[in-house]
């Protein structure tokens, strides 16, 4: 009777699988397990170093060091829910459905000094050569095919890099501002000390990815917020001051907050400039602008924002009221125009901050990629696409915790 039971329900025949599925089963596990490890033995230099026992002594000395992280005044707030459903209504212009126009500068381009004693190319997303009163400094500068730290996946760039690293002018100082891959890139950052051996700044901690690539010690500033690092050349000076950011940092999984974030102001005799580094808004801004301003050039991100998490990115429209609170002149977008890390339409930020620049009667210029400029000269024209984006109104940045 049993038999007949297990027969005619095919229990036997599954009994019989049994077997043969535990084989799968392990197998697949197997796999998986060898995957796993082959992608962190690929990425294992990229993903950087914890630092030695000194460097982290010298991380939990950090005000902004709190029980075993770096934290933000105003911590970061998160809809998780909200952002893995928006994966699903990205912008149908996510990216470029075209060649972005752009501009190739060449070594020639860089040999005589800006009559005003300030000149800015933008190489995209966050990568910019500042040449203030005869000191250049190169920020965030990503020359890689992807930000990742696999070279086979990974948001691609859309153009490829507007001048090749041997070609740039001699660069003075390297700055950072925190360890995201779409800022800190270890080939261009072992490329560039290969070539020219300047002086990197970068934010308590970040340091150790650095010196485990191989950057020696001496040629590596560690600052925390407020501090600064003075250059000096033939009689000149140049003030390289750290500044809040309201971010987050890390390169894989268990590192989240592990190294320190920040922005920039780059003070000289005549010009300053600030970068905001990746950023929500927050109050200290308006302490950034009474301590270090007013700006002849702000570069304030922009781009690659969600209204899911509002407190990581600042928003186009936030973006030009931190211009005004840090006391800028004039204003350079960036964090666009370069890579896919959001689901708005690519020409969406510059767009929102155009018309918020116009509204405020603040000066903003968009030069096209790798367009040399002087801000105090610069005239801007149109050169992206006309695509369809949504507003301020359809889709509001507003960062938590901070008072209108």
């Amino acid at each position: 009777m049993k038999d007949d039971v297990s027969r005619r329900y095919g229990i036997a025949d599954t009994m019989a699988l049994r077997p043969l599925l535990r084989r799968i089963f392990r197998y697949f596990a197997v796999a998986l397990v060898v995957i796993f490890a082959g992608m962190l033995a690929l990425g294992w230099k990229s993903f950087g170093s914890r630092g030695d026992s000194a460097a982290r002594a010298r991380m939990a000395e950090s005000p902004e060091w709190v029980d075993g992280h770096f934290e933000n005044p105003q911590p970061l707030k998160n809809d998780m829910l909200g952002a893995l459903a928006a994966l699903f209504s990205a912008s149908k212009w996510v990216a470029p459905a075209a060649p972005v126009p752009v501009v190739n500068p060449t070594p020639e381009d860089f040999k005589i000094p800006p009559d005003s004693g300030l000149r800015v190319t933008w190489l995209g997303h966050s990568t910019t050569l500042v040449e203030i009163e005869s000191f250049r400094i190169l920020t965030d500068p990503v020359f890689s095919q992807r930000v990742s730290p696999f070279s086979f996946m990974g948001p691609k760039r859309w153009y490829p890099p507007l001048i090749p690293l041997h070609h740039l002018p001699p660069i003075d100082v390297v700055v950072i501002s925190h360890d995201h891959y779409d800022h800190l890139d270890m080939h261009t950052v072992i490329a560039l000390d290969e070539a020219q051996k300047p002086l990197f700044v970068v934010p308590i901690g970040v340091g150790s990815h650095l010196q485990y690539w191989g950057i020696p010690q001496s040629r590596i500033t560690e600052l925390d917020w407020w501090q600064e690092k003075t250059l000096e050349r033939e009689g000149k000076k140049l003030r390289v001051a750290m500044t809040p950011a309201r971010h987050a940092s890390g390169r894989y999984l268990v590192d989240n907050n592990k190294k320190l974030w920040a922005g920039y102001a780059l003070i000289g005799k005549q010009r300053r400039v600030y970068y905001s580094g990746d950023t929500g808004l927050f109050p200290a801004m308006k302490a950034i602008g009474t301590k270090y301003g007013p700006f002849d050039l702000t570069m304030i991100e922009v781009g690659q924002y969600h209204r899911t998490w509002p407190d990581w990115h600042i928003g186009p429209e936030q973006a030009v009221k931190a211009h005004q609170w840090v006391r800028g002149r004039v204003m350079l977008p960036v964090h666009w125009g370069l890579f896919v890390l959001a689901m708005h339409a690519w020409t969406e930020p510059v767009e929102r901050a155009a018309k918020e620049a116009n509204r405020l009667q603040v000066q903003m210029v968009t030069p096209r990629p790798g367009e040399i400029f002087e801000p105090s000269r610069f005239v801007s024209q149109r050169w992206w696409p006309q695509n369809e984006w949504q507003s301020a109104a359809e889709h509001p940045i507003v960062s938590t915790q901070v008072e209108p």
